[in-house]
C-alpha cells in the first residue's frame, strides 16, 4: 500500500480564510551552557550492543553542533570511534576514566561518573 505524501502545510490543501497563515514549526535550538554549568554523567553501557561496552556521556545542554564538536574531541582524545545521537555522546570501549579526565581538564567541573 502506498503511503500518502503530506505537503509542508501538514496536509492542508486549501483555505477560504483570506487571513490564514499556516503555522510555522518552531525549531528551537537550545543555548549551549558554559562548560562549568554542564551537568554531565559518564557511564558504561552494554545494553543492545552485542556485548560490547561503550562509554555514554549524557546531560549535555546545547546545540547539536556543539554536542557533535564535543563528541569529536572526546573520540579523538580516547583514540576510538563512536557517535553522537539521541542527545548522547557515545565513545567505544570503557573509557570512563579518560573521558572524565578530559572533561575535568577542559572546564566541565560538574562531570561525574554514574553507575
Amino acid at each position: 500500500m502506498a503511503q500518502k505524501k503530506i505537503n509542508s502545510l501538514g496536509g492542508l490543501v486549501y483555505s477560504t480564510d483570506p487571513n490564514f497563515k499556516p503555522e510555522q514549526e518552531s525549531v528551537d535550538e537550545e543555548i549551549t551552557l558554559l562548560p562549568a554549568q554542564q551537568k554531565l554523567k559518564v557511564r558504561l553501557d552494554k545494553k543492545q550492543r552485542a556485548g560490547k561496552a561503550v562509554t555514554l556521556i549524557e546531560g549535555f545542554t546545547g546545540t547539536n553542533t556543539d554536542r557533535e564538536t564535543l563528541g569529536k574531541k572526546l573520540k579523538t582524545f580516547c583514540g576510538t570511534g563512536g557517535a553522537v545521537k539521541d542527545g548522547e555522546i557515545i565513545v567505544q570501549g570503557d573509557n570512563r576514566e579518560k573521558v572524565l579526565q578530559w572533561l575535568q581538564k577542559n572546564g566541565y567541573t560538574n562531570a561525574k561518573k554514574a553507575g
